[in-house]
């Protein structure tokens, strides 16, 4: 198990860098089992799951603004054209990171990371590759601190 550099430790739990001890940044789909170490749940969908009551929320909080935009989705799944790469997909997603609210989000979840707070992103029950998603590319930002200048590079396959 590797402590630094933000590499992850299994079951998508993840160090964070720069700091001397492990503090649980995890991701998951919202679907997935709620775990007693999962800690504060935060839904990063822009469009909040169809069909899921109020009371049957698995989240403790949803906020859409740190989810793709809608026309960044429908480029990426080929709507209105071929499909984006990923590639471009990550680099725009990033872009929309950089807006006051998303910047503000994110420094508040690296506070509260640093903190030692546990954090759990989850993203759409059908995103099953978290290495070709935005809460793999949101965890790097809160890693980072959500600086403005340190936005992490997409990792391509």
């Amino acid at each position: 198990m590797e402590a630094a550099g933000g590499a992850e430790c299994g079951d998508g739990v993840r160090p964070v860098a720069g700091y001397p001890f492990f503090v649980r940044l995890r991701s998951k789909r919202w679907s997935d089992p709620v775990e007693p170490g999962d800690g504060f749940r935060l839904l990063i969908c822009r469009i909040r799951p169809r069909g899921v009551s109020k009371q049957k929320e698995t989240w403790s909080a949803w906020w859409p603004d740190l989810g793709p935009s809608r026309p960044l989705l429908d480029a990426f799944h080929g709507k209105d054209g071929p499909p984006i790469s990923w590639d471009a997909y990550a680099a725009r997603y990033l872009a929309e990171m950089g807006g006051a609210q998303q910047l503000w989000r994110i420094r508040d979840l690296a506070r509260r990371v640093a903190a030692g707070e546990a954090i759990t992103l989850l993203c759409s029950s059908a995103c099953h590759d978290p290495a070709r998603c935005h809460r793999t590319l949101l965890a790097r930002l809160i890693e980072a601190g959500g600086e403005r200048g340190r936005r992490p590079a997409a990792q391509s396959r």
